[in-house]
């Protein structure tokens, strides 16, 4: 009674859980930790908020605010949420078919769309769907990064060459448009964004530790400042509200919600995988268990408060999650102190914004897009996997060319049918008997192994995964040429390896069962786990096949069977692999 009482409160707010290991040396490390990641934010929740569409405060209130809920209602210590790259393309492709990017109404649609999300995200964790998410082959997640990186360094192109490029042009026309204006290019514009680009990675080369994209912006904006007496067409961001994140109604009329529903599921999902494949990649470091279900309920809490707020969709960084980690962090009050620093900062620096040139922010952007790409793995499953390589290039190629919200249903739906295709086709083993050790003992081996004769009259294979509805065929064609071919109708199954067994799998089963018996064999089963057993009970199974078809042991199994055997070919058989046949 007692444990129920403490685990509820735990269940519905985690937080209470880690605030028992919060004391003075963690609150130290978390405030170092916290002060690094909102340096580091700064440039990127404008930049974010620059691809989704959005004003750039829009990021900073993204930034400030889903960190703090995510926090509270996860489950990771380490994990920052707040704007991301992928999120912020998606918002921007979802909305931008409604709206003209930048206006009110596309704000509007922004937040309400962040709140459908979070609802979506709330209750999957609430109806505990957190393992969804292992279904989802993480190929799909590194084809839709790379085709989201190239997009955004598409979207970034017009802004650091100056040539023009309507609104609302695809992947493809856009780079028309770019080489049919390319005798248009703006040579300070490009100048701006190579200072700000190669600044960036110098300090991450020769200063790792220190906030390379701030800097960047810094090199970009004194540059622009020195060119500005020779151009006046280097466009400048323009001044960022110095005030914390406002109140907002997202728009929740039975319209725009039917109409944002879909791009809101998709984003949902994206933001799930991203989460718990970072807070996992992160947990492995620490030795942390992540409880996907809680990271499903934080996720999905920070963008429904966060809409409320003036935020847009959010969900966990690999960057700044990773730097919070090597910074020290201790406990989630890093990613509170990071929200509250940038707060902070941005009440006393948002002014100097109005002198950032838009070039400048379209180099540190391309930088961003770079760090997308993961090549090592791409690399890695092109060399190693052909089902897994078709899944990378077409989630790739459908992001680049199709809607973005379908490139991750078709990816998703692409990883499954993987999954399906992989457990539909159970390794099926033939075992024989061996003779190991100095007493002889007879042990039963996969002939794989070694090649060991068999009984002629016995068949023993072992089953590797589960008998369900997708791989019940595969497995009814090994017995049936088990029966046809090898003329052995007396079939043991060791199920050793037996997870689950449904009620199409154990209908196929007794047919199969019976069609042996007609014959005058039958189909048997030796170490059923206890909860398969339980089900075959349950569901009628073990009934229909009759309970001497169930074995505990293999010597047990082998000693009935041997029973029913013809002994007038047992006379003639040269094999006598079983302890019986040497008694006999």
């Amino acid at each position: 009674m007692n444990l129920s009482i403490q685990w509820r409160p735990v269940r519905l707010l985690p937080f209470l859980l880690w605030l028992q290991a919060v004391d003075r040396t963690t609150l130290r490390a978390d405030l170092i930790a916290g002060l690094t990641g909102a340096v580091i934010v700064l440039p990127q929740g404008v930049a974010f908020a620059t691809i989704a569409g959005l004003p750039p405060e829009y990021g900073l209130y993204t930034a400030m605010v889903t960190p703090i809920v995510a926090a509270l209602f996860g489950s990771s210590l380490h994990l920052v949420s707040g704007p991301t790259t992928a999120i912020s393309i998606v918002v921007f492709s979802a909305i931008s078919h409604y709206a003209t990017p930048g206006t009110p109404e596309f704000l509007s649609l922004a937040l309400t769309l962040t709140f459908l999300a979070g609802v979506y995200q709330l209750a999957f964790g609430l109806a505990r769907l957190g393992t969804l998410v292992n279904f989802v082959s993480h190929t799909v997640v590194i084809g839709f990064t790379a085709g989201a990186a190239i997009l955004i360094a598409t979207s970034q192109i017009k802004h650091i060459t100056g040539i023009y490029v309507p609104k609302g042009e695809s992947f493809l026309h856009t780079w028309i448009d770019i080489f049919a204006g390319v005798g248009n290019l703006n040579p300070y514009l490009l100048l701006i964004a190579a200072a700000t680009l190669f600044s960036a990675l110098a300090m991450k080369r020769w200063l790792p530790r220190a906030p390379n994209l701030l800097i960047g912006l810094v090199v970009g904006s004194v540059v622009a400042l020195f060119l500005g007496r020779w151009s006046s067409e280097i466009a400048l961001v323009g001044e960022i509200p110095a005030h914390l994140p406002p109140l907002s109604a997202p728009d929740l009329s039975f319209a725009t919600i039917k109409m944002l529903a879909p791009e809101a599921f998709a984003v949902a999902l994206l933001g799930l995988i991203e989460a718990v494949s970072i807070s996992r990649a992160v947990a492995t470091r620490s030795n942390q268990r992540i409880d996907s279900n809680q990271e499903f309920v934080g996720q999905g809490m920070s963008n429904m408060v966060g809409s409320f707020f003036s935020s847009y969709a959010g969900s966990g960084s690999f960057t700044r999650s990773g730097i919070n980690y090597e910074a020290g962090a201790q406990t989630p009050m890093s990613a509170i102190f990071a929200a509250v620093a940038l707060m902070v900062i941005v009440l006393l620096i948002a002014p100097l914004t109005a002198y950032l040139p838009i070039a400048a922010m379209g180099g540190v952007i391309l930088l961003v897009a770079w760090n997308l790409i993961d090549f090592h793995h791409i690399r890695q499953v092109l060399s190693f996997s052909k089902s897994e390589s078709a899944v990378l290039a077409t989630t790739f190629f459908a992001t680049l060319f199709l809607e973005l919200e379908f490139a991750i249903y078709l990816g998703v739906l692409l990883s499954l049918v993987l999954f399906l295709a992989k457990t539909s086709t159970p390794r099926i083993p033939t075992m024989s008997v061996d003779v190991v050790g100095k007493r002889g003992e007879r042990k039963v081996v996969s002939i794989d192994q070694r090649p060991l004769q068999e009984c002629p009259q016995i068949k023993i294979i072992r089953i590797d995964m589960s008998i369900y509805f997708g791989s019940i065929s595969h497995i009814q064609k090994k017995l049936a040429r088990i029966a046809d071919e090898e003329k052995i109708y007396t079939i043991l199954i060791v199920a050793s390896g037996i997870n689950f067994i449904d009620l199409s799998g154990a209908e196929a089963l007794v047919v199969e069962n019976r069609r042996l018996l007609k014959k005058g064999g039958g189909l048997y089963f030796v170490g059923l786990k206890s909860p398969v057993y339980e089900f075959a009970a349950r569901s009628g199974f073990v009934r229909q096949l009759g309970s001497g078809h169930f074995f505990d042991r293999k010597s047990e199994a082998i000693s009935t069977l041997y029973q029913q055997l013809d002994l007038q070919r047992c006379e003639r058989c040269t094999q006598r692999i079983f302890e019986e046949c040497q008694k006999s």
